[in-house]
């Protein structure tokens, strides 16, 4: 018998808040706060909307990853950024305490019930990428990245970037662009703590060039996007 399908959403990148605990610590780096540095542009809408449509439960940060990157596991060189990464060791471990863990064990946690259960979860992490990055334009609309080595999320990205494509053809939707799937990420982390048959992870990245030309949610990105997953995860 197939396994019910749990889905869960999570955004590590939604906002560029800093709380006033730490504010001293970005003095100079204000305006970086404000770039792709600081936060994914649009991820947070587009969790929303995933979120409400699949009737999922939504884990997602407001706090800037330039305070502690939730994407990065703990001892990654670019888990703390220019801001903080010269902080004392207490301030920053006191950073992973207040900032890093209760999000990642919330999802970690939200997982292992569910599996619990019985369920297959299927976890979205929403993201935004910048449209350039070191004077080379990104060629995608859309990304879309998981392990090749799981065969539920290799299926689950083609069958999705299938309908993507048949459903909005002006749109360029890549598998593992522009960043690889297996990399160093939150998905990755959990692929090590689940089974491949209970957990699918996958990493949905949108040029951010739709957020900045067409509004906070993507430019209307996210009903192609939702549009196109039902019908590519029901046929796993």
């Amino acid at each position: 018998m197939a396994k019910k399908d749990h889905f869960l959403i999570t955004c590590e990148h939604g906002g560029n808040r800093t709380p006033s605990r730490y504010r001293h610590l970005f003095a100079g780096f204000e305006a970086l706060l404000q770039t792709h540095c600081g936060y994914d542009a649009g991820a947070l809408a587009l969790a929303r909307e995933l979120a409400k449509a699949l009737d999922a439960p939504l884990f997602a940060s407001t706090t800037s990853r330039l305070l502690v990157d939730l994407n990065r596991s703990i001892g990654h060189p670019r888990l703390y950024s220019e801001a903080t990464r010269d902080a004392p060791a207490g301030v920053r471990s006191e950073i992973l305490e207040r900032h890093y863990l209760p999000h990642r064990n919330k999802v970690e946690a939200e997982i292992a019930a569910a599996i619990v259960r019985g369920s297959r979860v299927i976890h979205v992490a929403s993201h935004s990428f910048t449209p350039a990055l070191d004077g080379a334009v990104r060629n995608a609309d859309i990304g879309l990245l998981y392990d090749p080595a799981r065969p539920g999320e290799a299926e689950l990205c083609r069958r999705w970037q299938t309908q993507l494509r048949a459903l909005a053809p002006n749109l360029k939707v890549r598998r593992n662009y522009p960043y690889a799937g297996k990399s160093d990420g939150f998905t990755s982390y959990l692929r090590r703590r689940f089974p491949a048959e209970a957990y699918i992870g996958i990493e949905l990245e949108i040029n951010q060039k739709h957020v900045f030309n067409g509004g906070r949610g993507g430019g209307g990105l996210g009903g192609g996007v939702l549009g196109a997953f039902s019908p590519a995860r029901s046929a796993l």
